[in-house]
């Protein structure tokens, strides 16, 4: 796809002025940049480009296939990812079948360029995608490999999970097909701290989750825990830290909490003697070294892996990471996200309960025709692309290598964002020459780096966006 595309006129682009507002690092926790542009940058097309279109000339034969499962048991009081709790066996049902008319959709158009196609990574994200029952688990790897082509035995394949849903026939049924990474969001081991965060679960049921997973020996398990709950403190954290290193996981991520318009803990966090970025901040600082003192090392934020393990450094070999967007992503099911060079595209997205519902019964009930077009989009120009890139490298340890950007984009990043990559000079917060890298202090405000380089085309229409 040519940068002189129409697509590239689906958001109007006004002048971009550089780092955007001042008060842009007023605060740490700005934005959590897990993709960019963020979803709320998207908008709904009227008469979307068709998908042999859209991927007529991207590479075809390293692909990474992403399939979002929309359903959890509960939604938790942080929670603003697109999700249905609770939902029956009629609508899961109802939910594949309609997944299954999007692959074969998906397959026809990029088969349709004639060229060889291949999957080098898969995930199963949402939601929760063990939600499913181990029939329905089953019927969705089925799905990946028979119409998509992907050999889940033969990729790096990573699936998300918790405490309740992780029950001993569904992780058979992962082990099975070739789960190679296995994600559990247990976000704290105190239940006190559990209630806080409204998410209710008793240790006991984490602990017996976790036993299971370590016997299935997965190469990678990674969990999931949350700091900046009401009420905790280091003490508290290092309960929930220790708790973890004692099952010897591959993996801890260590996220921040936020809180997010229409989620459960919308209006009812409030700061207890100091500030909550204060208390984020004291508590991030606690978990990175308790983390680095235990051997593993950090690559993000956000990421903490275990020094010497196996399938952690084929990871890294593989560039596996938590900004692993790229170009080449397919995405299947609502609320999935699909990357080509020229064009980023999903379906709609909500997080109030009623919207939730109204877009997956809409899903449901789309016309299999109506797959082969892309429906909520937005346009990548090379100015986004060169944005997307810093994003991707800048905020891991890796750094940006300057050189590498510089072939790919013309220049050297500081030549095109001279005000970015000022600010983070003058904060004291950049090292490196041929190599820019956050320092350990850039790396606890890389919330607040990764929107600097928003574009203000994003910011436009994020601002734009009605939260519902």
């Amino acid at each position: 796809m040519s940068n002189s595309s129409p697509l590239l006129h689906l958001v109007p682009r006004p002048a971009d002025h550089g780092a955007g507002p001042e008060d842009a690092l007023d605060t740490p926790y700005r934005q959590y940049v897990y993709a960019y542009p963020h979803q709320k940058s998207y908008r709904t097309l009227s008469d979307g480009p068709p998908l042999t279109d859209i991927w007529a000339d991207e590479r075809l034969d390293a692909l990474s296939l992403y399939v979002h499962v929309p359903f959890c048991e509960m939604r938790c009081g942080f929670c603003n990812l697109f999700t249905r709790t609770g939902a029956p066996e009629q609508i899961t049902t109802a939910w594949l079948d309609t997944l299954a008319r999007q692959a074969r959709v998906t397959r026809d158009a990029l088969e349709a360029q004639g060229r060889e196609i291949r999957f080098t990574l898969a995930a199963f994200g949402g939601g929760t995608p063990t939600y499913l029952t181990a029939a329905e688990l089953t019927r969705l790897a089925d799905l990946c490999e028979n119409v998509m082509g992907a050999d889940l035995k033969a990729v790096p394949w990573s699936v998300e999970t918790s405490p309740a849903t992780a029950t001993p026939d569904r992780i058979a049924v992962l082990a099975e097909r070739g789960a190679t990474r296995v994600s559990i969001g247990v976000q704290t081991f105190l239940e006190d701290e559990a209630r806080a965060a409204v998410r209710p679960q008793k240790r006991a049921e984490v602990d017996a989750a976790l036993t299971r997973l370590k016997a299935a020996a997965f190469p990678i398990l990674n969990i999931d825990l949350i700091y900046g709950i009401q009420g905790q403190t280091e003490r508290s954290f290092r309960t929930s830290l220790d708790a973890a290193l004692g099952w010897e996981p591959e993996e801890i991520y260590l996220y921040p909490l936020y809180v997010r318009p229409l989620t459960g803990l919308d209006g009812r966090h409030a700061d207890t003697g100091e500030s909550w970025d204060e208390q984020r901040l004291r508590l991030y600082r606690f978990g990175r070294d308790h983390l680095l003192a235990a051997g593993y090392r950090q690559t993000s934020m956000r990421v903490f892996r275990r020094s010497g393990t196996a399938a952690v450094e084929q990871a890294d070999d593989a560039g596996i990471s938590e900004y692993n967007q790229q170009a080449g992503m397919v995405g299947l099911g609502v609320g999935a996200r699909s990357f080509t060079t020229g064009l980023h595209y999903t379906t709609d997205y909500a997080v109030a309960v009623p919207e939730v519902r109204r877009i997956l019964d809409d899903y449901i009930a789309t016309p299999t025709e109506d797959f082969g077009r892309a429906q909520w989009a937005f346009a990548m120009d090379e100015d986004e692309r060169r944005r997307m890139y810093l994003l991707q490298t800048l905020l891991e340890s890796g750094g940006t290598v300057v050189e590498h950007y510089r072939r790919q984009f013309g220049a050297a990043p500081a030549e095109q964002f001279p005000a970015q990559f000022a600010t983070l000079a003058g904060r004291g917060w950049l090292t490196g020459t041929d190599t820019l890298r956050l320092t350990a202090e850039g790396m606890a405000w890389a919330d607040a780096v990764g929107p600097l380089f928003f574009s203000d085309r994003v910011r436009t229409a994020m601002a734009a966006y009605r939260d519902r």
